[in-house]
């Protein structure tokens, strides 16, 4: 590949969630100022002149913009949701990498983003993508050969399509590379027993319009996150479904129930809620006890869960996924997953551990801090104090093995 190109090589090499929040933030917060902070979960030794690589890489960036073919994509496949205004500006949508801070100590990287969120915010997906095929040029691991990789990814698939299964590729953030998330898309896309029949899409704008697929996303933590300190913890997952309404009107309906714990979230999914969306994606915690949990509230407000969907995205491989998809039928509900790490990264080195979450809001020329409590305590993210101030405001007990970042 050209070096000049750079790593990233389009605009919309980005997750479909990200521009839609994006049209959401520029019409309802265009002045918000926000900070995200890079997580290192897997604690990762960086080798040597990475954040030179990376800082060189951030740059080739800025020359990316949205030109027409990618424009016309987006008309077609996203019109009925992403608005006419909201591509034209994205036509004149620039990186900055001024936005981001870079600092290597030994093998520590330290990141965070900085600017007005509705600049940030396209950065997470892409930057994630570029830590991660950067990382596995610099240190030359090695991986399995294209016969092994195509194989394993048929394989998936054939299991997939034998279930009747409804599954789209979730990979970008930590993907082994651009060209095989592309090439694990394109198998399961295209081969001998029906692949159109299982794959719904991918998150993967570039991929989605190079494949002729649906672009598929909704929302994420950090609409809900941003909202807890727009509007309290107490108001902010009925505010942030609010505005999302308001914004789409019905469309993208898949909420995302655990920033701040699945049993808090469904308190405020009340029956208007529960009716305007399709159905809840499924993030942290036990699936299979999250999906009783759901239908169980379905049934509570007198809907009916066969009506419904859960998307489950979290950490799935082939076989999990064939059980809850089993299970779901037994209890009566729809069902859709959104496959990451286990489709783009399973080519026999180890998968990075980490993620980009938004960790400050600017009020007031004040900093206040931001707050994820997941279902799963380990992928709770805030300081200690805060963590503390949103489960004692939202009457949240105590959770063990909580990792703070």
């Amino acid at each position: 590949m050209n070096e000049e190109i750079g790593i990233i090589r389009s605009i919309i090499d980005n997750d479909l969630y990200k521009m839609t929040m994006q049209q959401a933030v520029v019409e309802l917060f265009p002045k918000s100022y926000v900070k995200y902070n890079f997580i290192n979960r897997g604690k990762t030794n960086f080798p040597d002149g990475f954040d030179i690589r990376l800082r060189q890489e951030l740059k080739k960036m800025e020359s990316l913009s949205l030109n027409q073919e990618e424009a016309m994509f987006l008309s077609l496949r996203c019109g009925e949701f992403l608005n006419p205004t909201y591509i034209d500006f994205l036509k004149s949508y620039k990186y900055d990498s001024t936005e981001v801070g870079i600092k290597q100590d030994g093998g520590d990287l330290d990141i965070d983003i900085t600017g007005y969120w509705y600049k940030t915010i396209l950065w997470e997906v892409p930057l994630m993508a570029l830590i991660s095929e950067l990382y596995f040029k610099m240190t030359g691991e090695i991986y399995n050969e294209r016969a092994d990789r195509k194989h394993n990814n048929l394989e998936k698939g054939k299991k997939f399509y034998q279930h009747s299964m409804k599954v789209a590729d979730f990979g970008t953030r930590r993907r082994f590379s651009y060209e095989n998330q592309f090439e694990v898309v394109n198998d399961l896309k295209n081969n001998c027993f029906g692949g159109k029949d299982f794959l719904v899409g991918t998150s993967n704008v570039h991929i989605a319009m190079t494949l002729d697929l649906q672009p598929i996303g909704t929302h994420a933590h950090e609409w809900f996150m941003f909202h807890a300190v727009e509007y309290g913890y107490t108001r902010a997952n009925f505010r942030a479904l609010e505005n999302w309404v308001k914004v789409y009107k019905g469309d993208l309906g898949i909420a995302l129930p655990d920033t701040y714990t699945a049993e808090i979230f469904f308190k405020t999914f009340d029956k208007m809620f529960a009716k305007l969306f399709d159905g809840v994606r499924h993030d942290s915690g036990d699936p299979f006890e999250f999906a009783d949990k759901v239908v169980a509230h379905y049934k509570k407000l007198g809907i009916n869960p066969s009506s419904k969907t859960i998307v489950f995205s979290d950490g799935l491989n082939t076989e999990l996924a064939v059980k809850l998809f089993e299970y779901c039928r037994e209890i009566g509900i729809m069902c859709s997953f959104g496959i990451g790490t286990h489709f783009t990264n399973d080519v026999g080195v180890k998968a990075l551990n980490m993620v980009i979450k938004i960790v400050q809001v600017k009020i007031d020329g004040m900093w206040i801090d931001t707050v994820k409590l997941s279902d799963n305590p380990i992928k709770h993210t805030g300081t200690e104090a805060e963590i503390k101030l949103c489960k004692q405001t939202l009457r949240i007990k105590e959770t063990k093995s909580v990792e703070i970042a």
